[in-house]
């Protein structure tokens, strides 16, 4: 089992492959169809590129900088942590050194008029509303950020998203990944373990973060899924799923929002506690 003080490279060389392209993808929302949503509920996800114009994408990096810089108040911030400039009203040397730290926004669609736009996008809900077949719920908005810092464009280990109980539903909900930059093998692209959603609720451990321990990742099917700007995938969110760190000059800026079917209810604690935690058996990773 790794743990934290390991290697970054050592972890991403064991956790992860490179050489095996998603598989399943469309290239706009137009070209969704029955048979891709057939597809979907049996691999987990579907690539679709082409969804937002340069515009849309150019306006919703003007909001996350805005935010991030003090211009829009109200959203919530998470930075590297021991970083607490940021809540704190600290100065930074420059604009630069305050975009470094900072890894994650939520929170942000009732200040973002871009970022609101997004999240309720026509072509997104229509995927959606295939996806489910019934009308989505928006549940939670996250601006996911892996500058090119060893601090804060760090790994986030394989999990399903339904482990964390934002997200945790009576039904399979679903993660949209919006890439507003260029999301390549060495800046931190998503990897996908195709059909693993079918497997149900893992337990999750607190390692390098909230995660499934890494003997359970079957890591010889990895897919890794790389967007351009404007493109997104849409995953179950039981789908085994995980980004390395940012090992490149480059900044990966990516929105995630998540949906649940209406007719879906919360599931209870007791209930959370027994698909994803190991309280029930009192097992280790």
């Amino acid at each position: 089992m790794l743990r934290p003080a390991d290697n970054p490279m050592d972890v991403v060389a064991a956790m992860y492959r490179f050489d095996q392209m998603a598989k399943h993808r469309v290239p706009a929302p137009e070209h969704v169809t029955e048979e891709t949503v057939r597809t979907y509920r049996e691999l987990g996800y579907v690539a679709i590129d082409n969804v937002l114009n340069g515009e849309e994408v150019a306006a919703a990096l003007r909001d996350i900088d805005d935010v991030i810089q003090g211009r829009i108040v109200g959203p919530k911030i998470q930075c590297v942590r021991g970083k607490s400039e940021l809540k704190d009203g600290g100065e930074f040397a420059s604009a630069r050194e305050r975009e470094l730290c900072v890894r994650k926004l939520h929170k942000f669609i009732d200040y973002c008029p871009a970022l609101h736009h997004i999240c309720y996008h026509p072509k997104i809900w229509g995927v959606l509303e295939m996806v489910f077949g019934e009308t989505p719920r928006f549940c939670e908005d996250q601006a996911l950020l892996k500058p090119p810092s060893a601090d804060a464009g760090i790994e986030k280990p394989w999990h399903q998203d339904m482990a964390y109980g934002n997200f945790s539903y009576t039904k399979m909900v679903a993660g949209v990944w919006v890439a507003l930059d260029e999301a390549a093998l060495d800046n931190g692209c998503m990897h996908v373990i195709p059909g693993s959603h079918r497997n149900g609720p893992v337990p999750h451990y607190a390692v390098r973060d909230w995660q499934l321990c890494d003997t359970a990742v079957d890591v010889a099917k990895d897919e890794v899924v790389p967007l351009k700007p404007g493109g997104l995938l849409v995953f179950s969110g039981l789908l085994h799923h995980g980004t390395p760190p940012n090992l490149s000059d480059k900044r990966r800026r990516a929105l995630q929002f998540h949906y649940a079917p209406e007719s879906a209810v919360k599931m209870t604690p007791d209930a959370y506690k027994l698909a994803f935690t190991n309280e029930m058996t009192k097992a280790e990773c």
